[in-house]
This record gives structure tokens, C-alpha cells and sequence, in this order.
């Protein structure tokens, strides 16, 4: 789902994102529920950044108000029923023409997939945070899901990708 936005986004470099667990839903610009794996997933677009809310799980990745820790490159939790994990990664392009073929691959790589959600801020083609459900066929009792955070002022792409696995 591709999301047009009409507010500018709030985070403007990647080193301003922060990590929460936990957090209730916050005010989202738009919202994707999926279900899978048994639980109803919503893909969450905020100002800030994203959130997913995933049966027992909320994490957040956004500049958030008081908190000044950077975002973490792992954090593994246990969360009812589930295990956790998260990695982050920023790649930072050394020139706009390569910043711009990265972040419109990943648009269109999910364009037309109903568990992904596109927001594209103003002011810049190149302004998006995405999110998509991960393919984890075979895999009943695991999610996945993946975001990607574009700051075109500083060329750089913060990835993330997260999985909550049920213990056997």
C-alpha cells in the first residue's frame, strides 16, 4: 500500500532514531493491518518514523521525545509467548544518484504487495519509510518484517529487519 503524505516527516538524519519496546500505539499517518501467523500484525507509519504492533510485541523505531540512546544495531527480548530480535544497519551513499536507485528498488520491489506500506513525505521523491512482512513460508510459528527509513539530506538508508519466533 503506498501511502501519499501530507506532513513532513519529524526525524531528519538517521542518527536521531531511537529504539522502544513496549510503547502504546502512538498517532500514525497510516496504519496496514495483516494477519499472520496467527496474530494481526499492523504496519504502522508515524511522523517520526514506524511502529509494528504484533500480538504481545510494540517496537518503535522513531525519534522519540526523551530519549536520547541511538537506535541499537541488536536487541533480542522476550515478550509473551514469543522470542525477539532486531538488528539495524545504515548504509550512507556517497553520492544522490545512488541514494536514489536504492530507495527506488526497494519501493518498487514492494509496490504491489499487500503487506508492505510505502509512506512517501513531502518535499522530497526520495523522503520514505517503508515496511513489509518478511516471506517466511515453512515457518508457521515465525514472523518477520523489515523497514527501511530514507533521509535524502544525508544520502543514508537506515535498514531494519525483526522476527519473533514462537519457542518449540
Amino acid at each position: 500500500m503506498q501511502a501519499t503524505l501530507d506532513t513532513p516527516y519529524a526525524d531528519a538524519r538517521a542518527d536521531g532514531l531511537s529504539f522502544a519496546l513496549g510503547l502504546p500505539p502512538m498517532d500514525a499517518l497510516a496504519v496496514l493491518p495483516v494477519e499472520r501467523a496467527g496474530l494481526t500484525v499492523e504496519l504502522r507509519l508515524l511522523g517520526a518514523s514506524h511502529q509494528v504492533i504484533a500480538g504481545p510485541l510494540s517496537e518503535t523505531v522513531a525519534c522519540l521525545p526523551g530519549r536520547a540512546e541511538p537506535l541499537p544495531g541488536h536487541a533480542a527480548a522476550s515478550v509473551p509467548g514469543w522470542a525477539y530480535d532486531f538488528a539495524a544497519t545504515t548504509a550512507a551513499h556517497s553520492d544522490g544518484t545512488a541514494f536514489a536507485r536504492a530507495v527506488e528498488a526497494v519501493c518498487a520491489r514492494l509496490a504491489d504487495r499487500g503487506d508492505a506500506l510505502t509512506g512517501a513525505f513531502p518535499g522530497s521523491p526520495h523522503a520514505v519509510t517503508v515496511l513489509a512482512l518478511e516471506d517466511t513460508a515453512g515457518q508457521e510459528a515465525a514472523l518477520g518484517w523489515r523497514t527501511w527509513h530514507a533521509y535524502p539530506q544525508t544520502r543514508e538508508i537506515v535498514m531494519t529487519r525483526s522476527r519473533l519466533v514462537r519457542p518449540s
